[in-house]
């Protein structure tokens, strides 16, 4: 009986931890410090939770290898940004201790090929207010 091969992950999702690591990086270089990474929920995931003195940052990657249509920072569209914001509301049921901090909401654009990426930070690209 032979065993068989472990398959490899698909191409897209090696794409996107490689461009969560380009965002982490880029991120720590401009003094944020990484709190979690992909934290799940029933409401979604959030790629990378940062802090910056007395606030959180939950960080949304996105990659797209070029800017038609609107490039990579418009597909966070208002029903990911609802997505975004209550799994944000369950990070806090769960980690009580980061309650008495403000949180962000940012989002790291990635483009062009991986090889040589442009990466842009977009601070406060959206808020909870009037969402929920």
């Amino acid at each position: 009986m032979s065993k068989s091969k472990p398959s490899s992950p698909p191409q897209h999702l090696l794409a996107g931890q490689h461009c969560e690591n380009l965002a982490m990086r880029y991120l720590q270089t401009q003094g944020l410090r990484p709190l979690e990474r992909n934290f799940r929920c029933r409401f979604g995931e959030l790629d990378l939770i940062m802090q910056s003195d007395s606030c959180i940052i939950v960080v949304e990657v996105r990659y797209r290898r070029s800017a038609h249509y609107g490039g990579a920072a418009v597909t966070v569209t208002r029903n990911k940004q609802l997505k975004i914001i209550k799994s944000t509301q369950q990070l806090l049921q769960h980690r009580p201790a980061l309650n008495n901090l403000a949180v962000r909401f940012d989002v790291v654009a990635i483009s062009g090929l991986l090889a040589s990426p442009k990466i842009s930070w977009l601070k406060a690209a959206f808020s909870a207010d009037g969402i929920i």
